[in-house]
């Protein structure tokens, strides 16, 4: 692969974290998508090209694009997937195009892969109580592990939010947390209860004990508040794989017959706060989209379910109902 297709895609990924705020979750997915990584069979943009002896970025047009999803959907990836890497590699060619770094884009009209329209999963009241219940309190790490699921689901947070949480986000006598979400964008939410005191129990009695000075990287030598709020063992900030891994084993404890996963309670959140009469806008505000559009699909999850309950308990909605005469 020549060069300066590095050269245009370091010069991108600096520009969407300079100007876009973009985090470095989405940085790392965005090179991932267009450069590929170093595992195996690879599904990275660059790699395709290389495979197929194209050595300039304005050769591609869409034909090679069409076989590049071709390529793509021969490894059995998923439409989501398919369509996100699309856009990766859009967005890319718009900055090249911007920067005269190419005279034409050859991929701005290339269509995208039909998706087919899935509802997002979502956890039951009972399913979220036992999830919650299997972390053993009477260990730091337990404690911790409560703390963490607690938030995600009181405030709705994405897995890279909570990771990302300091000290100084929380105030428990308000009971609210400052989140900074995409695009270093920061909101205030509200959380209740049980996450407040999941939370103080764990400032209390759990991160006194996985604070390790110690241990301490450069960038943990920082002022107190400016710390991460939560810790693992080696008393260093979270990954977010590492939540995830978490949820999934609680989520397996708790025998729950689903993939169980951070983003998983975030949809919770969203569902349980609608079917409590919430109003969507204040959903969206609480959730952190910029977009109305994105919070209304919980609507349809919510009015998937009142039809699901109504079939269910109504008498004249029963197909076995059979009409009384006089």
């Amino acid at each position: 692969m020549p060069d300066i297709f590095e050269d245009y895609l370091d010069r991108y990924l600096n520009f969407l974290g300079a100007e876009r705020h973009a985090s470095r979750f989405t940085i790392r997915n965005y090179q991932n998508d267009i450069k590929g990584n170093a595992k195996g069979v690879e599904k990275g943009f660059f790699q395709f090209l290389r495979q197929r002896g194209i050595s300039s970025l304005e050769a591609v047009d869409k034909h090679v694009l069409r076989d590049f999803l071709s390529h793509l959907l021969d490894q059995r990836i998923a439409k989501v997937s398919l369509a996100r890497k699309l856009s990766a590699i859009r967005s890319f060619y718009r900055f090249l195009l911007r920067e005269k770094l190419i005279s034409q884009n050859p991929v701005e009209k290339a269509a995208s892969p039909k998706l087919d329209k899935r509802l997002p999963d979502f956890l039951t009241t009972a399913e979220i109580e036992q999830l919650l219940c299997c972390p053993d309190n009477t260990t730091p790490t337990g404690i911790r592990d409560r703390a963490i699921m607690e938030l995600i689901y009181a405030a709705g947070l994405r897995v890279s939010e909570i990771t990302s949480l300091k000290l100084q986000s929380a105030d428990l006598d308000d009971r609210i947390l400052r989140v900074t979400g995409k695009g270093n964008k920061e909101r205030v939410v509200v959380i209740g209860h049980p996450a407040t005191e999941a939370l103080r129990t764990y400032l209390r009695e759990s991160r006194p004990k996985l604070e390790k000075p110690s241990h301490l990287k450069p960038e943990d030598l920082r002022p107190q508040k400016e710390r991460a709020l939560f810790l693992n063992y080696k008393g260093s900030h979270l990954s977010p794989r590492w939540v995830q891994k978490l949820v999934l084993k609680y989520a397996a404890a708790a025998g729950l017959d689903k993939m169980v996963h951070p983003h998983l309670l975030r949809h919770t959140f969203a569902t349980h706060l609608l079917d409590g009469g919430a109003d969507l806008r204040v959903v969206q505000e609480l959730l952190g989209h910029a977009n109305l559009a994105t919070t209304q699909i919980y609507t349809h999850v919510t009015q998937a379910q009142a039809r699901k309950v109504y079939l269910a308990s109504h008498p004249m909605a029963r197909t076995e109902a059979v009409p009384e005469h006089p």
